[in-house]
């Protein structure tokens, strides 16, 4: 089988597996070895979906596995049907039979979309496209039960291993940065499973819009004015099951809680 035709059956795998809420053991197919080769799967299942894209997550990639692929972020969209705001009752899907975790994050809105021919951004740059910014929890779930620990690439593959995005209260002062240093904690079933702080990112949030920015466009994916940017996981990547209770704590930004139930077939 062709290296083309590896990719459509991984991505038809992946796409079939999601519409029909089934754990995936196995991968389906070959491993990407890269991250090209990776978002060269997430293209082709992106091909097959008919609903629209209402943002994209950036995930961070640490460590070794950063020297060894050269970049220290991934990306994935993240669709229309699964972003919600936060309420009393709101819900968090996981595929029960594969992977899923939440992820505390701070959420940026795309207000401008770039000048033609721009293919770089300096933070500066990347803020002035930002017309909001809010707190949130990603809902990070694959079919695939090894999403998470194959590497980069793989994450890459299956959408960025996103499955949700939950949108939570403005934080009105962003631009003056404050927000970067406030420690944000993630508590599941009551127990405390994370904290940290977006200034530990490798050029802070505001680097991961930057990044996708640069990402979509050498990609040749038109950006959109009102997409969100979930900027990457503050507190960690927390595994969760159907029937947990998860609260992010953020601060004087606001607390978010969600319960964790079981994606069904769409």
């Amino acid at each position: 089988m062709s290296a083309g035709s590896m990719v459509d059956v991984t991505a038809e795998h992946f796409v079939a597996a999601r519409q029909a809420a089934q754990g995936l053991v196995d991968y389906p197919g070959n491993l990407p070895a890269t991250l090209d080769e990776g978002y060269a799967i997430q293209a082709a299942a992106l091909a097959r979906m008919t609903e629209p894209v209402a943002g994209w997550k950036v995930g961070r990639i640490l460590g070794a596995l950063a020297d060894k692929f050269g970049c220290d972020r991934l990306a994935g969209p993240i669709f229309a049907s699964t972003v919600t705001t936060v309420d009393g009752d709101t819900a968090g899907l996981v595929f029960a039979e594969g992977f899923g975790a939440v992820e505390a994050e701070f959420l940026f809105r795309i207000g401008t979309v770039p000048a033609p021919g721009q293919t770089h951004f300096t933070l500066e740059e990347a803020a002035d496209h930002i017309d909001a910014v809010h707190i949130g929890i990603e809902i990070a779930s694959s079919p695939f039960v090894g999403i998470n620990g194959n590497g980069p690439a793989v994450t890459i593959s299956d959408f960025g291993n996103n499955n949700g995005l939950l949108v939570g209260p403005a934080v009105t002062d962003w631009r003056s940065g404050a927000y970067a240093d406030q420690v944000v904690t993630t508590r599941i079933d009551g127990e405390t499973v994370g904290a940290g702080t977006a200034a530990a990112f490798n050029r802070g949030a505001i680097g991961s819009v930057a990044f996708l920015l640069e990402n979509l466009i050498a990609r040749g994916i038109a950006i959109e004015a009102g997409w969100w940017i979930s900027t990457g996981a503050v507190t960690g990547v927390h595994p969760v099951r159907p029937g947990q209770a998860v609260e992010t704590d953020f601060g004087p930004f606001g607390t978010l809680n969600c319960t964790i139930e079981a994606q069904k077939p769409r």
